[in-house]
């Protein structure tokens, strides 16, 4: 069996070597497998650094994460605005339908929104540690929006 074996490599390393070493076509064989595995090397590298740059990106966010938590310095009232229409476009079907005014921490909220959006959007906004109070001045008289 182990002869068997032997052979069947010696025969696969010998056509490999005439596919590779023809003097006809075998020059381009060989230009089109190198070409391919320097393909696969940079392909490799791309994938490698952008997956590296990924984890250092989240490693990043992380370490602002925890900064911010033990940060107990006031939130600017314009920064605090940016921060909840950012939330607003990610939880009301039609987020130009509503207006948010902050001061001094205190958010009001005017305009039209489904009951369960604006349910979802107070609840947010409460989480939101920066939000020392919340004006809820918003009508439910909107159908129901696209899902998000």
């Amino acid at each position: 069996m182990r002869n068997v074996a032997r052979i069947a490599a010696a025969f696969a390393a010998g056509a490999a070597l005439m596919y590779y070493l023809d003097p006809v076509t075998g020059r381009r064989r060989r230009a089109l497998a190198r070409d391919r595995g320097v393909s696969a090397g940079h392909e490799a590298e791309h994938l490698v650094r952008s997956r590296s740059r990924h984890a250092i990106d989240r490693a990043q966010g992380m370490i602002a994460r925890a900064r911010a938590g033990l940060s107990h310095s006031p939130v600017d009232d314009g920064r605090l605005h940016g921060r909840i229409r950012t939330r607003l476009g990610r939880m009301v079907a039609h987020p130009g339908e509503v207006s948010v005014e902050v001061d001094g921490g205190h958010v009001v909220l005017r305009g039209h929104a489904t009951d369960a959006e604006i349910d979802d959007l107070m609840a947010a906004l409460v989480a939101m540690r920066e939000v020392a109070g919340i004006d809820n001045r918003m009508s439910a008289d909107l159908p129901p929006g696209p899902p998000h």
